[in-house]
């Protein structure tokens, strides 16, 4: 059947094929092929978890004698270089996915994951290992952005909040992989000099699979209708909605892209404007606070902080598995707690109690030096850590993101706050080792300690109540306040 896909003229003929409503498309399969949509798409989010985690575990062996000889900097070096890209992969990656379209972004985005990977694999020196990190960053960083947009505009309203969250339980899940992985591996062929390239290139099989299995699903309709390809925008709506239903949302995709197109969006001159200024002030802070915990520290040298603490390298990479598991079960409670309760009280609880435990690591650490006691409560208080962490401030980080920017500032505002929000991951996990290294394990938990009290007074101080509030209740919330955060003086 010839299908006219720019000026959508033989929609109607379109309703009368096999994936339209001939009785073959009902609920179930509509269902079917949402939640396959769901499971390969959200293959980057696990490559995403798998490629950030594994550096735990290969680092001991990179850094040997023959190896990559890596020193505190170079295995900050190392493992920071992923996240320098990871910034600009995220900015380029939503605006490729708007000229070309999302599916085939991450057809690219698998390619690039698999050429990095299997350059970091074979790394024979530091140099090489950098530049691979760098383009495997880049991938990382695309995924960030491009899948949970692909997977937002193809899952219907109802069930869109639990697809997009999918997203999030498969990076931390790709992370509690590369931790097994990594244990298994480490302790089975630990002996081996090259048994972090095994670690490493595990990655190459998701990347195949989300390759292939890209392959198979269909374009974005939100995508098709921007390009006015409305015919195969419906075509598209039709595989995973009922027919009523795929014509009334193609319906309300076309009003929204035309009151985008008349819509001024924001450039950086807007930042003169102070409410402006301010809202996108907000944003780039609750990015920074949610880096600033420590997070990443623990999620790429956790197998380091427990060597430190006194357990063997074998041990350490067994314990860091309840690192991950931990992570897993709080994404749960997170995405469970933010239907509930309000955000700001789920995040400051969720800084509150990191912070303690950080405070906890780095007295039990004088104290109990030297002591066999210390790498097992070590252990204990970063599980402790990790369960605030995931189950409060990443989701709600994300959630807020979303929320705080009106529609007009949304991709100036998003693509600022993604930005420093990577390049404060890489600036924390760059530091990090050095920290060790120089300090000691006590006084840099410290130091993460007085960051955390910070970032507790930011949000007590700046951070409005989003929960149950429209996005223009939001904005005349901001235009009543300076940028300082002093309420205007009304007439």
């Amino acid at each position: 059947m010839k299908r006219q896909e720019k000026d959508g003229s033989d929609i109607g003929n379109l309703a009368t094929d096999p994936v339209g409503s001939k009785g073959t498309d009902n609920k179930r399969n509509h269902k079917a092929f949402l939640r396959t949509i769901m499971i390969i798409s959200t293959f980057g989010g696990l490559l995403f978890g798998y490629d950030t985690g594994v550096i735990n575990g290969a680092l001991p062996y990179m850094s040997q004698a023959g190896q990559l000889n890596l020193n505190a900097f170079t295995e900050g070096l190392v493992t920071s270089s992923l996240l320098f890209g990871a910034a600009f992969g995220a900015v380029l990656g939503g605006r490729l996915s708007d000229r070309s379209g999302r599916r085939k972004n991450i057809l690219y985005l698998a390619v690039v994951f698999f050429i990095a990977t299997l350059g970091c694999t074979l790394a024979p020196n530091v140099t090489v290992m950098v530049i691979c990190r760098t383009l495997l960053g880049i991938a990382v960083g695309g995924a960030s952005v491009i899948v949970p947009t692909y997977l937002a505009e193809m899952a219907p309203t109802e069930r869109r909040g639990r697809m997009v969250t999918q997203n999030e339980l498969m990076i931390v899940t790709g992370q509690l992989l590369a931790f097994t992985f990594n244990a298994i591996l480490g302790n089975t062929l630990g002996d081996s000099d090259h048994v972090w390239r095994f670690m490493l290139v595990i990655a190459t099989l998701p990347a195949v699979i989300l390759w292939f299995g890209m392959l198979i699903l269909p374009e974005s309709p939100r995508w098709f209708a921007s390009k006015g390809k409305i015919g195969d925008a419906l075509r598209i709506l039709q595989q995973v909605r009922e027919e009523n239903q795929a014509r009334a949302e193609l319906s309300e995709i076309k009003t929204a892209i035309a009151e985008e197109s008349r819509m001024k969006k924001a450039t950086y001159k807007d930042l003169t404007v102070p409410w402006v200024r301010r809202i996108v002030g907000i944003g780039i802070g609750i990015a920074i606070v949610q880096q600033i915990t420590g997070v990443n520290s623990i999620m790429y040298y956790g197998t380091e902080i427990l060597r430190n603490a006194g357990f063997g390298t074998k041990a350490a990479l067994i314990g860091n598995i309840a690192n991950g598991v931990i992570s897993v079960l709080a994404t749960f409670v997170g995405i469970w707690l933010l239907g509930k309760v309000g955000r700001r009280p789920i995040l400051l609880t969720g800084l509150i109690g990191t912070t303690s435990a950080l405070l906890l690591i780095g007295i039990f650490s004088l104290l109990l030096n030297g002591s066999a006691a210390l790498p097992f409560v070590v252990l204990s208080l970063t599980v402790t850590f990790l369960a605030f962490q995931q189950g409060a401030i990443s989701p709600v980080t994300w959630l807020m993101l979303s929320e705080i920017f009106p529609l007009r500032l949304r991709g100036l505002g998003m693509g600022l706050t993604v930005f420093c929000l990577w390049i404060t991951n890489f600036l924390v996990a760059t530091a990090f080792p050095i920290l060790l290294d120089l300090t000691g394990l006590s006084t840099t938990f410290f130091i993460f300690v007085i960051l955390g009290l910070g970032a507790i007074a930011f949000v007590k101080k700046y951070l409005p109540e989003t929960k149950g509030r429209t996005l223009e209740q939001l904005e005349r919330h901001f235009r009543s306040y300076d940028v300082q955060g002093n309420r205007k003086a009304t007439r």
